[in-house]
């Protein structure tokens, strides 16, 4: 397409909307399309400009429809998914080509290249992405051909309804349902029992693990792997077993929760299919499945056998993430410890963790709280012993640069180790200064 018009007389430039232009684009909008200017939502404006800046179409985007049934149905989510994530559509509500920029191919472009740059503009300028892009056509005034040559699909015709002060008015004119993805895989992520990492807003990133491909039913799962864990509380009121009210709290950790409160209105919000995948208790009169109670989650934590729970999560988390890697695609495991702020113990200090994170998805799969009366390095041994890391790379800092500890990942665990040498080993860093490069071996294929 940019040969074609570049052949027309200059090359084709979209652009979101800078302030000062407001006025004119609402303007131009007021003059040449019959819907004036009115953007509802959280809106996103752009130009379309040729080579020497003049202004051949105007775009804007805002809020989805509340409700479309073309468009619901080709997500295939459900109502309540639908009311969460509507979010993450948007509507092109208004497009408009000037009488400058009349030409063939034109209107198709500039539709394709704000759909190429909607999603970034989006999680820039309102801090999370959009993955579909909707819009009405009336049939009265076009077909919508310049939709369906940029992508988009038609989905069918609504019902002939709109929205007027708050309340459905019909007024007989169906309008023609298009949709475009910005995600080949946006309707399986839209229509996913639990929030795909994408739907997290940056407040609450990271999201460690996307829980709807991990294994939590079934042998090996979560839920089989936290019925092993010994229950202290009394039996007597006891309605969620413990599996259930731990398997929610690490899926809400999971998706980005990092307080009891968090966790506990995470669990509230929780639609059924995801509590049912968690194991959570049915009603005994409606069926539904019930969410433990914030206070029930932090009691049941409170009284578990915290490093036993680390483990057994943290081994399991291991898993996922191997598994959704590809085959050569190398697990590269961080160790750090860090105090935390505002975390102080019995005896005035602050709490020190000492963790194990995946790189690439800054995944958690281990910490302990080091004692003061021990440090890091006592506690390297522990937290990684549990963890399956056969042909994985585990980097650390001066700390542990021990032979212990090389010798441990690479005997014990089948690992390999990237350690950091500073003064801290004045005989091994002095004898790495010695070193040329020619030193080592060449690698396989050099």
């Amino acid at each position: 397409m940019r040969e074609r018009f570049e052949a027309a007389g200059g090359a084709l430039l979209v652009r979101p909307l800078t302030r000062g232009e407001r006025g004119r684009f609402d303007a131009a909008l007021a003059t040449h399309h019959w819907l004036g200017h009115r953007l509802v939502g959280e809106t996103m404006r752009y130009v379309a400009t040729d080579e020497g800046g003049h202004w051949l179409a105007l775009a804007g985007f805002g809020a989805a429809a509340l409700s479309c049934r073309p468009r619901d149905a080709f997500i295939g989510w459900s109502a309540e998914q639908q009311f969460r994530r509507l979010a993450y559509v948007v509507n092109n509500q208004r497009f408009c080509v000037l009488p400058e920029g009349r030409r063939p191919n034109l209107a198709s472009a500039v539709l394709a290249r704000c759909c190429r740059r909607l999603s970034g503009d989006y999680e820039r300028v309102f801090g999370h992405p959009v993955l579909v892009v909707e819009t009405f056509v009336d049939p009265a005034r076009h077909r919508g051909a310049c939709y369906a040559a940029a992508g988009f699909e038609r989905l069918g015709e609504t019902a002939g309804y709109g929205r007027r002060a708050g309340r459905y008015v019909h007024h007989g004119r169906p309008k023609l349902c298009f949709a475009r993805l910005l995600r080949r895989d946006a309707r399986r992520v839209l229509a996913a029992p639990f929030d795909h990492p994408l739907l997290v807003t940056a407040a609450r990133r990271p999201v460690m693990l996307d829980l709807n491909d991990a294994a939590i039913e079934g042998p090996g799962g979560l839920l089989e792997r936290l019925a092993a864990l010994a229950d202290h509380r009394k039996r007597r009121g006891v309605r969620h077993s413990l599996a259930s009210v731990l398997a929610v709290a690490a899926a809400a950790v999971c998706s980005g929760a990092s307080s009891f409160t968090a966790i506990g209105e995470w669990a509230a919000e929780a639609p059924q299919a995801v509590l049912a995948r968690l194991g959570a208790r049915r009603h005994p009169r409606s069926g539904r499945r019930v969410a433990p109670h914030e206070a029930t989650i932090r009691r049941a934590l409170q009284h578990v056998d915290v490093d036993a729970l680390d483990a057994t999560v943290g081994a399991w988390m291991v898993e996922q993430v191997r598994a959704g890697r590809i085959a050569d695609q190398q697990l590269a495991v961080a160790v750090d410890g860090k105090a935390l702020r505002g975390a102080v113990g019995e005896d005035g200090r602050p709490a020190h963790l000492f963790a194990a994170m995946v790189h690439h998805e800054a995944v958690v799969i281990a910490q302990r709280e080091v004692d003061h009366k021990h440090n890091e390095i006592t506690e390297f041994r522990p937290l990684l012993d549990p963890l399956d890391l056969d042909g994985a790379v585990v980097t650390a800092d001066a700390l542990h640069a021990q032979r212990d500890h090389a010798r441990f990942l690479v005997e014990d665990k089948a690992a390999d180790y990237v350690f950091t040498v500073k003064g801290n080993q004045p005989s091994l860093l002095d004898g790495l200064e010695r070193l040329y490069y020619d030193s080592f071996p060449p690698s396989p294929g050099d």
